[in-house]
C-alpha cells in the first residue's frame, strides 16, 4: 500500500479534482459551444513499438515549447476544461513538466497517458510538483510477448514507484482483444492495480489497422470479470464497451470534433486518434463554429468505436441535439467536404 502521506495528499487532490470536475460537467451541461476534454501530442516518437499501435514513430522531434504554449493556450480560449497529454510517448519531451504547468495556469485539469517505461522517483516527484492530477498506464499483458512489451513483469517496480511517491490519481488500464495473447492477463494487471491502491479499467483494443476485432468467448468472460472490478463511476461511463464486447453497434451521438478534440503533433484538430485527417483544421483557426458544426455532424465510424474517452465525453450530451450526415465544408482550407470513412 502507498504511504500515509502520499495517499492523504493523493485524496486531497482527489477531492478538490472532484469539485472542479463537478463545475465542468455542470457548465458543459449549461453550454455545448466548447470542449470538455482535448488529446494533445507534444512528441509522436515512442520508446516502445506495439504491434497493434498506429499512433507512434520512432524518429520525431519534440515540439517546440513556445508552439505547445500557444496551442495549450488556444484550447484554454475554446474553453477546454481537461487536457491529456499523449503521444508517442509523451515523457520523451524534454519540457513535459513546462507544458504540465501551463496547462493548470489555464485552469484546466491536466493527465497524461504513457507507457511508464520512463518513470523513476524523481520522475514522479516532477511530475507531482508540476500539477499533474491523474496518470493512466495501459498494461497489455503479463509478460512481453511479440505484440506488446508493456507488460506487468517490467512494469511492476514502476507501479511500486508510482504507489509510493504519486500525489496524482494513477488508473492501470488492462486490455482485451487486438492480438493480446493471454486474456487472463487482464485480470492478474487489475488485480495488482487495487492492490496498490489505483483504479483499474479495461479497454477493448483494435488492431494495428485500427479496426475492431470481436471478442471471443474467453475474452468476453475475463472482459465481463474486470467490469465487476470496476468502481461503479467507470463502469457507467464505460458502458458502451458491453455492445462492443458483443460484437454489436452502438447507437449514439459522438461529439468529436466538439466535445472532443485530438490535436496532433502538426496542431491540427482531428476527431480522434483513429480518424486523423478529419476535419484537420489548425487549431489556431479553430473556432466555435468549428465546434457548432461538429457537434451536430454524425461521423459514420460511431457504432463501432472503441475510443473510450469519445464516448465518455458525448455521454453528457446523449439526449439532445439529433445529428445529421457530414455535407458541409471544412475550415481547413483543404478545399471539399467533410467525409467520414
Amino acid at each position: 500500500m502507498p504511504p500515509s502521506l502520499t495517499l492523504w495528499k493523493r485524496r486531497l487532490k482527489g477531492a478538490v479534482r472532484s469539485l472542479r470536475g463537478a463545475r465542468m460537467v455542470a457548465r458543459g451541461l449549461a453550454s455545448t459551444d466548447h470542449p470538455l476534454l482535448a488529446h494533445i501530442i507534444p512528441i509522436r516518437r515512442c520508446n516502445l513499438a506495439c504491434e497493434y499501435c498506429n499512433e507512434f514513430d520512432d524518429f520525431s522531434k519534440p515540439v517546440p515549447l513556445e508552439t505547445m504554449f500557444r496551442r495549450i493556450d488556444k484550447l484554454a480560449e475554446l474553453g477546454t476544461s481537461v487536457i491529456t497529454i499523449s503521444g508517442g510517448e509523451p515523457l520523451m519531451h524534454p519540457e513535459l513538466d513546462d507544458v504540465i504547468q501551463r496547462i493548470r495556469r489555464n485552469g484546466m485539469i491536466a493527465g497524461l497517458i504513457t507507457n511508464g517505461y520512463l518513470l523513476v522517483a524523481d520522475r514522479i516527484q516532477r511530475l507531482n510538483r508540476a500539477g499533474l492530477e491523474w496518470l493512466q498506464i495501459s498494461i497489455d499483458n503479463v509478460t512481453p510477448d511479440e505484440v506488446s512489451k508493456k507488460s506487468l513483469k517490467v512494469l511492476d517496480k514502476k507501479l511500486e514507484l508510482l504507489a509510493e511517491h504519486a500525489d496524482f490519481h494513477v488508473n492501470i488500464n488492462s486490455v482485451v482483444g487486438g492480438g493480446v495473447k493471454n486474456p487472463q492477463d487482464a485480470l492478474t494487471i487489475g488485480k495488482r492495480a487495487l492492490e496498490l491502491g489505483f483504479s483499474s479499467t479495461i479497454g477493448i483494443i483494435h488492431d494495428g489497422d485500427g479496426q475492431l476485432q470481436p471478442l471471443n468467448e474467453e475474452e468476453r468472460a475475463v472482459y465481463h470479470a474486470m467490469k465487476a472490478m470496476e468502481k461503479r463511476s467507470f463502469t457507467r461511463i464505460n458502458s458502451f464497451q458491453d455492445n462492443i464486447a458483443q460484437a454489436r453497434p452502438n447507437q449514439w451521438r459522438c461529439r468529436a470534433g466538439a466535445r472532443y478534440l485530438y490535436i496532433c503533433e502538426d496542431g491540427l484538430v482531428h476527431y480522434c486518434s483513429q480518424q486523423r485527417g478529419y476535419p484537420a483544421v489548425p487549431l489556431e483557426k479553430y473556432s466555435v463554429a468549428d465546434i457548432r458544426r461538429e457537434y451536430v455532424t454524425e461521423k459514420s465510424c460511431a457504432p463501432h468505436c472503441t475510443v473510450s474517452c469519445v464516448h465518455q465525453v458525448s455521454i453528457f450530451d446523449s439526449w439532445r441535439a439529433p445529428q445529421h450526415p457530414a455535407t458541409e465544408p471544412a475550415n481547413s482550407g483543404a478545399g471539399g467536404l467533410v467525409q467520414i470513412e
